[in-house]
C-alpha cells in the first residue's frame, strides 16, 4: 500500500497526492522529511503540493460531487459499513506506522485509530442522522418539511498528534453526507493518514469525492480562499486555527476551528485518592503531553495539596522510552522543534519561580540517544502569570496549583482563557452538581481525566479554544456539513374551491 512504511526499512518513500481516484507524484520542489522523532530515521518525504496540484483536487471534488450527491444514502452507509471493517482488520499494522512517525506508544496508537473508528461506526447511522422534519396540515391543506442537502466541496486540515483520529472525525461524516472532501494532514506524520485514506478507497469510497493534498501555509491558505471550498474543518494551534476561521469567514465559507487548550483537574479531598492520582498522572503525561484535552493543570483543593509527594512518585515512575518498545509509558515530542520549545518553557517556570519537583530535562533512553525525550516534569507553586501556566506547553509537563474552596477553584478555571476541557474529582454529588454548572468550559469530566464525549454526542470545546459554533461530529457535524431546505406544498384537485386572490403574507 501507498507510504505504508515499516520501522527500520531504509528506502524513503515519497507520499503521494491522492487527485480524482488516482496517487499522483507531487512536481513540487519543495519537501519535507517524515522523521522518526525517537530515531532521527528518515521514513519518508512528504511533498508540499503546488497551487496547481490544490486546484485540481478541489475540481476533482467538484465534479464528484455532481453525481455523489445523488448517490443514493444506503449506498453511502454501506461504504462506511466496509471502511470500518477494514479499519479493524488493519488497524495494529496502521498503529506500528503511526508509533513510528509520531512517537505514541503502540497502546496509544491503537487508541489513537479505535476513536477515530467510532466516529466511523456513527457515520453508519447516516440514515437516521440526516433525516429531515416534516409537519402535515400546517395551513388548509398545506404541508412543511425539511431537507438535510449536502453542500458541495469541503476540506479538512489535521494536526499531528491524532494522525487517525481527527481525520477520521472529518472525511467520513463529510462524505456520508453526500459531499466531497479535500483533506491535508499534518506534513509531520501523514503516512498513517494516507493508510487509511487507502483503506477509504478500497472500501469504494468513488475517485474525486475523497481526495487527499500536503503542504504548509500556502496550500492552507489555497484551501482557505478557493471559492469552490464551501466548508472548512479544523484542528491544530491557537494561532494557527484563528487564521484558518478568519481568513475562510472572510471568503464566505463555514468554519469550523479546534484549537488551543489549557486543561483543569479539579481535585476535592473526599475524592478516590488512588483513582485520582492514577488519573492525573495519566491524563497529564500521556502522549508525552501532546493532547489538546491533556490534564496540564492540577487545582489542588484544601487538605487535597497533601497528595503532591504522591502524585510526584507516580510521575517519577513512569518509564520513557521509544513508542514501539514494550511497557514505554512516555514516548517522545514529535519533533526537535518541539522540545526545545518545552525545555524553554520549563526554564521559564524555574526563572519565574515556581518549585521544580521533578525534572525531565535531561532524561536518557538508552539505544535512542537522539529521541526528542523529555521526562514527566512537574511543578508546584505555579502562579497564574506564570508562562508554564498561561501557554499551552504540549508536553510531559504538569503544573499543580493550590487553592482553599471550590469556588476558588471554579473562579481560577473560568478566568482562563480556553476552554477545552476540564475535570472534577469529588466523591460529592452537590459538588459535581455545582461544578458542571458553574464552570465555563466545553467538556466537563466528573471523575474523568479527559472528557472526549463519544460520537453520538459532540465535541464541544469554548471560548479560545473554538471558533464556530458547530463541532467536528456527533449530531452537530450534521448540521455542519448539510444545508436545510424547507419546502412548503399545496396541492389541489381539479374541483377544488376556488379562494380567491390573497394578497396578505398569511396561508390560509
Amino acid at each position: 500500500m501507498n507510504a505504508s512504511l515499516t520501522p527500520g526499512q531504509t528506502k524513503v518513500e515519497q507520499v503521494k497526492l491522492l487527485i480524482d481516484g488516482q496517487w499522483v507524484e507531487s512536481k513540487t520542489s519543495e519537501w519535507r522529511d517524515v522523521v522518526n522523532p525517537a530515531t532521527q530515521q528518515v521514513l519518508a518525504r512528504v511533498p508540499f503540493a503546488t497551487a496547481e496540484e490544490v486546484d485540481a483536487a478541489i475540481a476533482a471534488g467538484q465534479r464528484a460531487f455532481k453525481t455523489w450527491r445523488d448517490t443514493p444514502i444506503g449506498a453511502r452507509m454501506r461504504i462506511m459499513l466496509k471502511l470500518q471493517a477494514l479499519i479493524r482488520e488493519h488497524s495494529k499494522r496502521i498503529a506500528v506506522v503511526l508509533s513510528a512517525e509520531q512517537g505514541k506508544t503502540i497502546a496509544d496508537a491503537e487508541g489513537d485509530i479505535f476513536r477515530g473508528l467510532e466516529v466511523v461506526e456513527h457515520t453508519c447511522s447516516i440514515g437516521s442522522l440526516q433525516m429531515g422534519e416534516f409537519a402535515e396540515n400546517v395551513a388548509g391543506g398545506v404541508d412543511t418539511y425539511t431537507l438535510r442537502q449536502p453542500i458541495g466541496v469541503c476540506a479538512g486540515i489535521t494536526p499531528f498528534n491524532f494522525p487517525a483520529m481527527i481525520p477520521l472525525w472529518m472525511f467520513p461524516m463529510a462524505i456520508v453526507c453526500g459531499n466531497t472532501f479535500v483533506l491535508k494532514p499534518s506534513e509531520q506524520d501523514p503516512l498513517s493518514t494516507m493508510m487509511l485514506v487507502e483503506l477509504a478507497i478500497e472500501a469504494g469510497v468513488p475517485a474525486g469525492v475523497l481526495n487527499v493534498v500536503h503542504g504548509g501555509k500556502q496550500v492552507v491558505d489555497a484551501l482557505c480562499t478557493h471559492s469552490d471550498i464551501k466548508a472548512i474543518s479544523f484542528v491544530g494551534s491557537t494561532e494557527v486555527g484563528t487564521h484558518v476561521y478568519n481568513l475562510a469567514g472572510q471568503h464566505g465559507k463555514r468554519v469550523q476551528s479546534m484549537m488551543g487548550a489549557k486543561n483543569h483537574a479539579v481535585v476535592l479531598p473526599d475524592a478516590n485518592r488512588t483513582q485520582t492520582l492514577n488519573a492525573l498522572v495519566g491524563a497529564g503525561f500521556g502522549a508525552a503531553g501532546q493532547r489538546c484535552m491533556a490534564t496540564s493543570v492540577a487545582v489542588l483543593v484544601g487538605k487535597a495539596r497533601e497528595w503532591l509527594p504522591e502524585l510526584k512518585e507516580l510521575a517519577a515512575n513512569l518509564k520513557v522510552n521509544a513508542g514501539s518498545e514494550p511497557g514505554t509509558d512516555v514516548g517522545p515530542l514529535i519533533s526537535k522543534r518541539a522540545k526545545e520549545r518545552v525545555l524553554g518553557l520549563i526554564e521559564s517556570g524555574i526563572k519565574e519561580g515556581a518549585k521544580l519537583e521533578l525534572d525531565g530535562r535531561e532524561v536518557s533512553v538508552p539505544g535512542y540517544e537522539q529521541g526528542n525525550f523529555v521526562g514527566p516534569t512537574l511543578f508546584s507553586g505555579v502562579t497564574t502569570d506564570m508562562q508554564i501556566y498561561t501557554q499551552e506547553i504540549f508536553g510531559p509537563v504538569l503544573v499543580v496549583l493550590e487553592v482553599d474552596t471550590l469556588d476558588e477553584a471554579i473562579a481560577l478555571v473560568n478566568r482562563n482563557p480556553f476552554g477545552n476541557g476540564t475535570g472534577l474529582f469529588t466523591q460529592s454529588g452537590a459538588a459535581a452538581r455545582k461544578f458542571q454548572n458553574e464552570i465555563d468550559v466545553g467538556q466537563v469530566g466528573i471523575n474523568i481525566p479527559i472528557p472526549v464525549p463519544v460520537p453520538f454526542f459532540s465535541f464541544t470545546g469554548s471560548r479560545g479554544s473554538k471558533l464556530g459554533d458547530l463541532g467536528p461530529y456527533g449530531k452537530q457535524v450534521v448540521q455542519f456539513y448539510t444545508q436545510t431546505k424547507t419546502v412548503t406544498s399545496r396541492w389541489f384537485d381539479d374541483d377544488s374551491v376556488n379562494d380567491g386572490v390573497n394578497t396578505t403574507i398569511s396561508l390560509r
